[in-house]
């Protein structure tokens, strides 16, 4: 009997969802949960496939440093500031301000 592999890409959207409202992580922090072995590669594949899925997050996913590097691929290049800031995540040029304080570790919060 043939094993299925798993989505790479759902199992990120699974950890995704999870994000609270005012809260950020970035592509490596959920690479590093899943133990995907491509890393925050992968996950920055995903998210970019993501933002038309409205159940999907995908404006609380930033690169290690905080900076929006996702904006590009929302319906215009504003928007993932938009999204954020309605959440209280203030933006700054483009990153995220206090990025200590509002990062979202999945290995942290999921920890069983």
């Amino acid at each position: 009997m043939k094993t299925e592999k798993p989505n790479y890409f759902d199992l990120v959207y699974q950890v995704v969802r999870l994000i609270p409202s005012g809260r950020v992580t970035n592509y490596g922090a959920i690479a590093h949960y899943l133990g995907i072995k491509s890393g925050a590669r992968m996950v920055g594949y995903a998210m970019n496939a993501a933002h038309t899925m409205t159940d999907v997050p995908a404006h609380r996913v930033v690169n290690s440093q905080g900076l929006l590097t996702g904006k590009g691929h929302f319906e215009t290049p504003t928007k993932m500031q938009e999204l954020l800031e309605m959440e209280g995540v203030k933006i700054v040029k483009d990153k995220v301000q206090n990025f200590d304080k509002v990062f979202w570790n999945p290995e942290v919060e999921l920890a069983l």
